[in-house]
């Protein structure tokens, strides 16, 4: 009998934790995991961080050396470049063998958003996406050195962070407003850029780039002029504005794409031998009316696995609300569910961590929180806004009523307590 053969392009997270999770729940057939890296897959959380300040000490693998063998998972890497036929069923690979596969899974996640009017300058610009970009960046990040730092999202802030930790001087500059603005309530934002500034970090919002040159005078230096005429130079630049799902290889396949590759509940795609997970991957939000990706380690771990079990047959495992992290200035910042609540208020003083925030809908229902140096309370946390609890406000604000105890209450909430009151 032919053994099945099971390909994942993308060899990241969620490649990663799809090839074990097939070997996990039984899987006896070939588990080819593909990469255009020289690398075995990464984490990528610690590139702006760890990376940079403890490189010799920093792991970010996400499976141990041997993993790969001791599970019969075939890795092939720094092969990049797929053609595939999908009505055949086969893969081209870039190193020009053919794989006939009977299920395949892309995991090929995204790149950088690209800036030319920065990549035209040539040496000493960087963007951050992969472990190599991380390597060259250490070179840029020496005492006395005066970075600029293109986009103030989470990448940009952890690496103001790490820059400063090493001695340099930085410049952060924002074409919006504020400071995460995709991913963080406002009061959160602003206190972010207030920890920056008290560290040096020069921060400038609302302005774009109107030009940007190399000029040569008693030293080679970076010049960018914004559109409000402010000339900022720098050694080096940096730039995170984002990134584009690498979708060539479902483009060739003729899958939907609508921002990545389309998927369903079980990460199948328009295709049904093929699958996809990770940053690649769109599903279709019923909140917003159009299809999201989440760009996130946790969903990229999650969702690997999810498409392995589809794969398998299996029933996915029960969905949470969308979790992620940051660390900066020495803070750990946790967040769980919706962003963009209306409202927002603090257990605590934000000014003087450890603190929570929650998020609250328009009818007092907890549907977000961020965890500033308090991440035991995370889990917790999560579970009430999973449960979308209605808490009374001072009940909500009070450090002494544990969110353990409020979380465990709301599994089974009873009339006229506190969790079955609307918020004052």
């Amino acid at each position: 009998m032919k053994r099945p053969v099971y390909v994942i392009v993308g060899a990241g997270q969620a490649g990663a934790n799809a090839a074990a999770e097939l070997r996990r729940q039984g899987f006896a057939g070939r588990v080819l995991l593909v990469g255009d890296e020289a690398h075995p897959p990464y984490e990528r959380p610690p590139l702006s961080k760890d990376v940079l300040l403890r490189p010799q000490e920093t792991r970010c693998a996400v499976h141990p050396d041997r993993f790969y063998d001791d599970q019969d998972i075939e890795l092939k890497l720094g092969v990049a470049g797929a053609v595939p036929d999908a009505g055949a069923r086969t893969l081209t690979l870039g190193d020009g063998e053919t794989i006939a596969y009977d299920k395949l899974l892309i995991a090929t996640g995204a790149r950088a958003r690209r800036l030319p009017l920065l990549d035209a300058l040539g040496p000493n610009v960087h963007t951050l996406r992969t472990l190599d970009d991380a390597r060259q960046l250490a070179g840029e990040l020496q005492p006395g050195r005066r970075i600029v730092l293109v986009g103030a999202g989470v990448i940009g802030l952890e690496l103001a962070s790490s820059a400063v930790d090493l001695g340099a001087q930085v410049t952060v500059i924002e074409a919006t407003p504020a400071a995460m603005g995709r991913c963080a309530p406002p009061l959160l934002g602003a206190f972010l850029c207030d920890v920056h500034r008290g560290r040096g970090v020069t921060l400038r919002f609302g302005a774009g780039i109107a030009s940007a040159v190399r000029e040569q005078g008693e030293q080679d230096e970076i010049v960018l002029t914004l559109e409000d005429g402010t000339r900022i130079a720098g050694d080096a630049v940096i730039y995170g504005i984002g990134v584009e799902p690498d979708t060539a290889l479902a483009q060739a396949a003729g899958l939907a794409i609508d921002n990545g590759v389309v998927i369903d509940a079980q990460c199948r795609t328009s295709d049904p031998h093929i699958y996809a997970a990770g940053d690649v991957a769109s599903r279709f939000d019923a909140a917003s009316g159009r299809h999201q990706r989440r760009e996130t380690w946790e969903n990229a771990q999650q969702q690997g696995i999810a498409a392995a079990r589809a794969m398998l047959g299996l029933a996915p495992e029960p969905e949470s609300a969308p979790w992620f992290w940051t660390d900066q200035c020495g803070l750990n910042v946790q967040f769980v569910g919706d962003m963009a609540a209306p409202e927002w208020i603090v257990r605590g003083e934000l000014a003087a961590p450890p603190c929570v925030l929650f998020g609250l809908d328009g009818e007092g229902a907890l549907v977000g929180a961020v965890t500033v140096n308090l991440g035991r309370e995370m889990r917790s946390a999560r579970e009430l806004v999973e449960r979308r609890a209605r808490l009374a406000r001072d009940v909500l604000l009070d450090p002494q009523q544990p969110l353990r105890a409020l979380a465990k209450a709301a599994s089974a909430p009873q009339p006229g307590s506190a969790l079955d009151c609307a918020a004052a």
